[in-house]
C-alpha cells in the first residue's frame, strides 16, 4: 500500500488542477471582459482587459467596425484623409445617439476605437453620474474636434489627433437645456465640478491618455482623451 501513495497523491494533485483547469475555462467564457484573448463586444461590461483590448483596436480597422456591426450601430464610415504619421483610416460618425450623445459640432468624426471607448465611457460613467450629480441625462456632448495633423504642442511627438485616434470633450448639455462647461464649471464647488470630476475619472480607466484643466492651461477648457498605444498598455490620467 505505501508503493501506492504516491501514485494516489499524483493522481489527486491531476484531478484536482484539471478541475481548475475546467472552472477557468468557464469563468473565461462567462467574464470574457478580462481576457485579453476574448473579442471585444460593445455590450459587455468593463474587464481588466478592456482598455487594452480597446487600444488594440486603434490599429485594427476591420475587428473595430465589425465590433460596431455585431452591435447593430448605425454609423457612417468618413474617408482616409492624409498620408504617413497623419493619416486617418477609422474616422467615424455614429448615425444615432444609442452609444454616444448627439455631438456638436457633428462633423468631428473620431477614429473607430475613440468613438468604442466613448460609447463605454457614456454608459458606465457620463450618464450614470449624470443623473447622480446632476438628476438628469446628457443629451448633447459639444467638442473642439478630433483629427489634426499637428505635433504635441512644445513636443516633437505627433499628437494622436493626426489620426483622428484622440477627441477633445469641451461641454455637457443636459436634457433641460443646461450646459455644463469644462472653462467654466471645473472649479464650480456644487454639483457640476462634481460632475465633471467625475467624468475625468470614469475616462481614465478606458482610454489611454485622459488630460483635463488639472494638466495644465492648454487644457483648462477640453478634456483631451485618446487611445495611443504605449507599450505594457499603461494609461495617463490628469
Amino acid at each position: 500500500m505505501k508503493s501506492l501513495r504516491p501514485y494516489l497523491l499524483w493522481f489527486a494533485a491531476a484531478l484536482l488542477l484539471s478541475f481548475a483547469a475546467v472552472y477557468a475555462m468557464l469563468w473565461v467564457r462567462d467574464h470574457p471582459q478580462h481576457w485579453p484573448g476574448a473579442r471585444f463586444e460593445l455590450a459587455q461590461p468593463q474587464g481588466w482587459a478592456t482598455h487594452r483590448k480597446l487600444a488594440a483596436l486603434a490599429g485594427d480597422d476591420a475587428a473595430c467596425f465589425a465590433a460596431f456591426d455585431r452591435a447593430d450601430a448605425g454609423y457612417l464610415r468618413r474617408p482616409v484623409v492624409g498620408e504617413g504619421t497623419c493619416r486617418a483610416s477609422q474616422r467615424m460618425l455614429l448615425t444615432g445617439n444609442k452609444f454616444v450623445p448627439t455631438m456638436a459640432p457633428a462633423g468631428a468624426a473620431p477614429g473607430c476605437a475613440v468613438t468604442a471607448a466613448m460609447a463605454l465611457w457614456t454608459r458606465d460613467a457620463v450618464q450614470p453620474l449624470a443623473e447622480r450629480h446632476l438628476g438628469q441625462k446628457v443629451v448633447l456632448v459639444e467638442n473642439l474636434g478630433s483629427y489634426n495633423c499637428r505635433k504635441i504642442a512644445g513636443e516633437q511627438a505627433q499628437s494622436q489627433h493626426s489620426t483622428a485616434n484622440a477627441i477633445d470633450i469641451s461641454a455637457f448639455v443636459l436634457a433641460d437645456g443646461s450646459r455644463i462647461s469644462v472653462r467654466n464649471d471645473w472649479n464650480d464647488i456644487g454639483a457640476r465640478g462634481a460632475f465633471l470630476h467625475a467624468v475625468r475619472d470614469g475616462a481614465c480607466g478606458l482610454f489611454s491618455t485622459t488630460l483635463s484643466p488639472d494638466y495644465n492651461a492648454a487644457h483648462a477648457d477640453h478634456f483631451h482623451l485618446d487611445m495611443a498605444v504605449r507599450t505594457a498598455g499603461w494609461t495617463v490620467c490628469h
